[in-house]
């Protein structure tokens, strides 16, 4: 199967580690983003998700990530990862972000 373990590098060039995916397909890590809106200097972040334990090396999975030290926002990502025919893994991932808003009325311009 897909194991998530290790480190990962997107395009913008942001990185994550995830420090090992226990039995139940659970793990946790660090996200490093290298693209913010926040005002503050960007710090490492932690993450908690789950994945699949699929056979086939191509299992979905979920994480979410606490901006804590730098934000006062949460993001959530889904991906899957698919083995190239060459070997090499790649996670396909779409995430979901929610910046904190200080009324009701402004809830609309929230998540992206």
């Amino acid at each position: 199967h897909c194991d998530l373990a290790g480190w990962w590098e997107n395009d913008l060039g942001s990185k994550m580690q995830v420090y090992k995916v226990d039995s139940d397909g659970n793990f946790s890590g660090e996200y490093h983003t290298a693209v913010s809106s926040a005002a503050k200097p960007i710090q490492p972040s932690p993450l908690v998700g789950s994945q699949h334990l699929d056979e086939d090396g191509q299992c979905t999975f979920g994480f979410t990530v606490n901006w804590k030290k730098f934000s006062d926002s949460t993001a959530v990502f889904v991906g899957q990862c698919f083995r190239e025919d060459n070997g090499k893994e790649v996670l396909k991932t779409s995430w979901l972000l929610r910046e904190k808003v200080n009324s009701l009325p402004n809830d609309w311009k929230a998540t992206r």
